[in-house]
């Protein structure tokens, strides 16, 4: 029996050979010039579609034991159709389930969910579960759904009472829903828009993932779900999306009596923080930041993960290390 116990790594991204279309369609926010052609041979795509190999050679080389596999950014979040994101869902689980199986001591998965309706949600989480052997789910922030009486796309957010049949089935299994950042819809792209001309540089990990995603987590944590279904757990990576550094502000004008006389929650964002949301060190690798968001949370919520897009990152272990020592 081995006696290895190395790092887990817990969110780490993947491809399927279906998701390089729809991959490419992002290529030009993040390579700038580029086309949609230029990615499908792009050393990143090549990275994210590797498993078994040249990923797999560094797990050994740097000690990462284990990888939580999820499809990356933005997967059924950017499919209107409610059906053809549903499918793109089921295709992908299969397909994950699948590559785990080769090697079950070093990889496992979490579930990739189309988040049209609560009903689908919950009943595909289940399968993956249950059936499929994952994890939990990874959400990219909002869903793109087809508004058929406007003709338009719009934005949905997992914070209304219409979610929760999907909450209450987070809660029954037991499993965490992780959610990442994504790029925006086109129509914020367009001048006068939040992320038009001249704002490009704005877009991705160093601005508009964060400020983004951390609305959204704001609002959960908020609308009173965690109340209904305290069981309910979330993930966010990024030392917690920048939400840690803003609880005393956010707190502070939250539990004003005239706010707290209305607000829709029982408690305050530190209480759902350290009660039903867990962060990883995902792509920010910190250690100062790291040390004040265990101090603020506590060890038992922050949790390790690369997150480099499945590209192992030497770096982000020697941080690893370290912060163990420092700790």
């Amino acid at each position: 029996m081995s006696t290895r116990r190395g790092t887990v790594a817990i969110e780490e991204a993947v491809l399927n050979a279906e998701g390089v279309e729809w991959h490419s369609k992002t290529a030009s926010l993040y390579i700038p010039g580029a086309k949609p052609e230029d990615l499908r041979e792009h050393a990143l795509t090549k990275a994210l579609q590797d498993i078994h190999g040249e990923r797999l050679a560094r797990m050994d080389a740097t000690g990462v034991e284990y990888m939580l596999l999820s499809l990356t950014s933005v997967s059924a979040q950017g499919e209107p159709d409610a059906e053809k994101a549903a499918a793109i869902a089921v295709r992908a689980n299969d397909w994950l389930s699948k590559e785990c199986a080769v090697n079950p001591k070093r990889f496992g998965g979490l579930a990739t969910l189309a988040m049209h309706d609560a009903k689908t949600a919950a009943a595909e989480l289940r399968r993956a579960v249950k059936e499929l052997g994952m994890f939990g789910a990874i959400v990219n922030d909002f869903q793109e759904v087809f508004d058929e009486k406007t003709g338009q796309v719009r934005k949905v957010w997992y914070d209304g009472r219409e979610y929760d049949e999907f909450w209450a089935e987070v809660e029954k299994l037991g499993v965490p829903v992780y959610l990442h950042p994504r790029y925006p819809v086109e129509a914020e792209l367009q001048p006068g828009e939040k992320y038009g001309p001249g704002r490009r540089h704005l877009l991705g990990a160093a601005v508009s993932f964060h400020l983004d995603l951390s609305y959204h987590i704001y609002a959960l944590m908020s609308s009173g779900i965690f109340d209904r279904y305290p069981g309910a757990q979330i993930v966010i990576g990024h030392l917690g999306e920048g939400i840690p550094f803003n609880l005393w502000r956010a707190d502070h004008w939250y539990n004003k009596p005239v706010k707290k006389k209305n607000r829709p929650s029982q408690q305050d964002y530190t209480y759902y923080m350290t009660h039903n949301v867990s962060i990883t060190t995902s792509g920010n690798y910190s250690i100062k930041a790291l040390k004040y968001c265990v101090d603020v949370l506590g060890e038992e919520r922050c949790m390790y993960s690369i997150g480099r897009s499945g590209q192992f990152c030497h770096e982000s272990r020697e941080h690893a290390d370290e912060t163990r020592l420092s700790i």
